[in-house]
């Protein structure tokens, strides 16, 4: 079974600086796509950024040129470099695992997910 653990959240001032960090063990295989996503209270889970193992990357517009997401070297790793913190950035952080088995045409993918980490941004 494969499994997500994140570190890194915390409290910061705004205009400040967190590094989010998420291994996933369990699987012998490379994942397909890792990312971020995040839930403020009373609002839906939102992507905040995600890449794939051949280095395509897509963030929300609302991160863009703060928030740097990257792979690790080690096998299914992934980061989040999160600069310029506003207080809506405030949510808990949950970091995703996809892997995909079978053929092209008949291709299933896995989602995996961490437990998230607490990030609040005061102002």
């Amino acid at each position: 079974q494969v499994q997500l653990v994140e570190s890194g959240g915390g409290l910061v001032q705004a205009g400040g600086s967190l590094r989010l960090s998420c291994a996933a063990s369990g699987s012998r295989f490379s994942a397909d796509a890792m990312g971020w996503y995040r839930q403020a209270p009373g609002k839906q889970r939102e992507l905040v950024a995600d890449i794939t193992s051949g280095g395509m990357i897509n963030y929300a517009d609302s991160v863009k040129g703060r928030f740097t997401i990257s792979r690790g070297n080690a096998k299914n790793t992934v980061y989040l470099q999160m600069n310029s913190l506003k207080p809506e950035d405030t949510a808990v952080y949950y970091c995703k695992a996809v892997f995909t088995r079978g053929p092209v045409e008949k291709v299933v993918a896995y989602d995996y997910w961490g437990q998230g980490t607490q990030v609040t941004v005061s102002s």
